[in-house]
Order: structure tokens, then C-alpha cells, then sequence
């Protein structure tokens, strides 16, 4: 038996002890974690799609006969889309750890997809901020579950570059998005104005993929095992294997100690402030600092992007995806090239390293955009090796509040840090580049670079003090679940 109930506790299986963890981290690379790549890691591909045809049709939303939306209102729907981000991901986040991550699945995905299609209708600035606040939500709502229940599937040693690579996947649909805006903008049959908007509405029908593909993955045996089903993690645990083994033949011996629970416990609002605040106060502050750094920078910078190509350097908006493309490819392969080494040099070593060389960078490429020293194609070039470790960065933001806290509060935890970073750094971020872009001064730019270069340093600093070493470490080792009885 891979679960057994101990004897002493009075009530007949009040405490039970299960190697679930072992047995998945244990488990060789197989198909079934392709799948689960497959199936989660897709919302950051639509993500990152999402929000590159928000910037790659700025220009054209700007010109629209029909919204003529200003630099300030375009800063301003960026912001709504990031302000229903923050509230779905703790709405949704709370829910996840309540009754599981697969349930929460389709109705974060349908949300995203069905206010995608929408914004592609909208008929003012107010009901455009409407779609993409909903918008938001639903990709709000996914993050903490799909960071949750993609750590909980990989196994320890596999983790940071799977959570790294995942998470960079955003820029794929970023350089699917710069494409797309190519595409909807210059078809010679079709005007701007429908082509942005059909832009959204086909963004929207892609959502609805994602649906049937996670139709195919089970709830997480770790959700399971610490919700008080220890029976039915282990038999999802039990099939996953049976999977592997078709493909890889007899396992590995399980070598990680069982861990002994509560059955009946309950995780509430106490034990998450406990946890935050007195358990790990460290690991809080470390959090809200590394999210709220990155989304500043990542979110002011890159949705305002067009206009700076539009108003600084006369891009047609029809040709400002060129420019996004090579930005978005360098973001994907700092994740891919660089991740292994979270795993091998070390979670503390690679966040410090690149949270410090993307704020020195930026810093310097704020200066020489102020003096008009870079072109636009210099300044495209100078983004895309910047973001090359601002993106695995970002990444390893997540990396870090996905895996420092317990299992049972796991998802409204990376829920409140991604909500609190996006409301500090993200949310302010786009509207406050939209009205320094709207001055016209490229020395009020300039400051909005050199703050989010700044913010970096900081998280940096942060990060070499206080940062944790949790590479190929279980889950459970890293933070002791709340319903631990040992």
C-alpha cells in the first residue's frame, strides 16, 4: 500500500501518512508532463497574446474612427486590464484553494475568452476598459492555478526551469500577437478599423482550445492529499505512474520519506496571515519586491511600446509589430537558454544576477533614448537583450512566491503577490508612461526608465540578502504543509 492510516490517533484515520510527493518527484520526464506543459502553459501563450495585440494596435486603436482613443486612454485600459488581473487573481485564487485547481480551469479560460472576443466589439473607451478589465480577471484567476498545479505535477529537480520556460512561453503568443497585428493591419482587402478588431475576436476563439486540452489532466494529488483525500490522490498518483511506466519501462524506487497529515484540516484567513506574516515574513517581503519590480518595468515599458515607435520615431502602427517580434523572441529565450541554471547555480545566484544586469540596462538605455542616441531599430535591439534577463527574471518572480509557501494557502498566496506587484508596479505603470509619452519629452521618458531601472536594483539587493535556496528541493521541504502532523 502507497497510503496507510496510523493507529494511535483516536479517531480511526484522523491522521494518515502518504509518500504522494515522493512518488511524483521521482518519476523520469514523460508524456504526461509534456501534457501538462501543454495544457497549462498555454494561457501564458495567450497571455502574452493578449496583451502584445494591445500594444501592437495602440497605433491603429488610436487612430480608430470609432474609439480615437488617446495615449492617456490607452495607458488607462492597459491599467484596466491589469486592475481586473489583480481582482480575479485573488477571487480566483481563493476558490482554487478551496476546491482544487481543475475547477477553476474553464471558468478562468471562458471568462478570458468571451471578454477577448468582446473587446473586439467595443464602442467607447469606457466599454473597451470594460472587456479588458474582464479580461483580466480571467487571466488573473489563472495564474494561481496554473503556477499551483504546474509545481505540483513537475518533479523537484525539473522544477525551476519547467516553472521558468512555462512562464517565458508568454512570449511566444507575444510573437504570435506581433504577427497577427501584421497580419490584421496590413491586408490590403481589409480596413485598420475591422482589422484590430477582428484581431481580438480571433484571439477570443483561440481561448476556447485551451478547454478541451485540460479536459485530459487530473486535480492535483498534492491539492488532493492536503484537502483530506488522501484515497483519491493516491489513486490519481497511481494512474499518472501507469502512464510513465507504459513509457519508460519499471520506475524508480520511491526514496523520499513518507509525510504524515491531518485528515480533516482546514486552511483559513488566520493560518494564510500567519504563514505571510509571522511563519515567513522573509520570504513575503522578498516576494512583493521581486513581483512588484518586474511588473513595473515589464507592463509600463512594453505596453506603451508602440506609442513611443508611433510618436518619437513616426512607425506606421501598421509596422510596429517588426519591432515587437525580435522583442518578443529575446524574452522567450532568456527563460529557455538561462533556466537550466536556476536549478544548477542556484534560485539565489541566477534572480540576483539577472534582476541586476536588467536594472543596469534599462538604466543606461533610458540615458541614450534621452539624448537621442538610439534609432528605433537601436532601441529594439537594446530591449531585446534587456529583456533577455528581465524575462527570466520576471519568470523566477513567480518561481519564488509559487514555491515558498504551504501547499494549502499556495494559491491565494501567489494570488496576493502577483495582485499586490501588478497594483504597485503594473497597474500605475502603463498609465503613468501613457501620460509622460503624451508630453512629447523624451527626458520625462527617460525618468520612467531610469525608476523602473532603479526598482530592479532594489529587488536585486533583495534578493542577494534574503533570497531562498529551494532548487530541486520537494515542495514540502521548502514549506511544511499547515496539515502536517510530524
Amino acid at each position: 500500500m502507497h497510503m496507510t492510516a496510523s493507529q494511535p490517533d483516536p479517531a480511526a484515520d484522523a491522521i494518515v501518512e502518504t509518500d504522494v510527493p515522493g512518488r511524483l518527484d521521482r518519476l523520469p520526464w514523460s508524456g504526461f508532463h509534456w501534457l501538462v506543459i501543454a495544457a497549462l502553459g498555454i494561457t501564458w501563450i495567450l497571455d502574452g497574446l493578449e496583451v502584445t495585440l494591445v500594444s501592437a494596435l495602440a497605433g491603429a486603436i488610436h487612430e480608430s474612427e470609432s474609439l480615437a482613443l488617446s495615449g492617456t486612454q490607452i495607458g488607462l485600459t492597459a491599467s484596466a486590464y491589469l486592475a481586473g488581473a489583480v481582482l480575479g487573481a485573488l477571487f480566483f485564487g481563493h476558490l482554487t484553494d478551496r476546491m482544487g485547481r481543475k475547477k477553476l480551469f474553464t471558468v478562468t479560460v471562458l471568462l478570458y475568452a468571451l471578454a477577448t472576443a468582446a473587446s473586439g466589439l467595443a464602442w467607447d473607451f469606457w466599454s473597451f476598459a470594460a472587456f479588458r478589465f474582464l479580461a483580466g480577471a480571467g487571466i488573473g484567476g489563472e495564474y494561481s492555478a496554473i503556477n499551483s498545479a504546474i509545481q505540483e505535477l513537475i518533479p523537484a529537480r525539473r522544477r525551476g526551469y519547467t516553472d521558468l520556460v512555462v512562464n517565458g512561453s508568454y512570449w511566444l503568443g507575444a510573437a504570435l500577437g506581433a504577427l497577427g497585428s501584421l497580419v490584421a493591419l496590413n491586408l490590403q482587402s481589409v480596413p485598420a478599423e475591422q482589422g484590430w478588431r477582428g484581431a481580438f475576436v480571433i484571439g477570443g476563439l483561440i481561448g476556447m482550445i485551451v478547454i478541451v486540452l485540460r479536459r485530459f489532466l487530473p486535480e492535483s494529488p498534492r491539492w488532493l492529499m492536503t484537502h483530506g483525500q488522501p484515497e483519491e490522490a493516491d489513486r490519481v498518483v497511481r494512474s499518472i505512474e501507469a502512464r510513465v511506466e507504459r513509457q519508460h519501462g519499471k520506475l524508480p524506487p520511491v526514496t523520499a520519506r513518507p509525510i504524515r497529515l491531518r485528515r480533516h484540516h482546514r486552511a483559513d484567513l488566520v493560518q494564510l496571515v500567519r504563514s505571510l506574516l509571522v511563519h515567513y515574513p522573509r520570504r513575503t517581503l522578498l516576494g512583493i519586491t521581486l513581483m512588484a519590480a518586474q511588473a513595473f518595468c515589464y507592463n509600463a515599458i512594453f505596453f506603451t511600446y508602440a506609442l513611443i515607435l508611433t510618436k518619437f520615431y513616426g512607425i506606421a502602427s501598421g509596422d510596429v509589430g517588426w519591432f515587437l517580434l525580435p522583442f518578443a523572441v529575446g524574452n522567450f529565450l532568456g527563460p529557455l537558454l538561462l533556466g537550466s541554471l536556476f536549478d544548477t547555480l542556484g534560485r539565489k545566484t541566477m534572480i540576483t544576477a539577472t534582476y541586476a544586469l536588467s536594472g543596469l540596462l534599462l538604466t543606461v538605455t533610458g540615458l541614450m533614448f534621452q539624448q537621442g542616441m538610439l534609432g528605433s531599430v537601436g532601441l529594439t535591439a537594446a530591449w531585446t537583450i534587456i529583456f533577455f534577463f528581465a524575462s527570466a527574471a520576471a519568470s523566477a518572480a513567480y518561481l519564488t512566491v509559487s514555491e515558498s509557501f504551504p501547499l494549502e494557502v499556495r494559491a491565494i498566496a501567489i494570488a496576493i503577490f502577483y495582485s499586490f506587484g501588478t497594483a504597485l508596479g503594473g497597474v500605475g505603470g502603463p498609465a503613468l508612461f501613457g501620460v509622460l509619452i503624451d508630453t512629447g519629452s523624451r527626458t520625462e521618458v527617460m525618468w520612467g526608465y531610469a525608476f523602473g531601472g532603479v526598482l530592479m536594483l532594489i529587488a536585486a539587493a533583495v534578493e542577494a540578502a534574503i533570497g531562498i535556496r529551494s532548487e530541486r528541493r520537494p515542495l514540502e521541504e521548502v514549506a511544511r504543509p499547515l496539515s502536517s502532523w510530524d
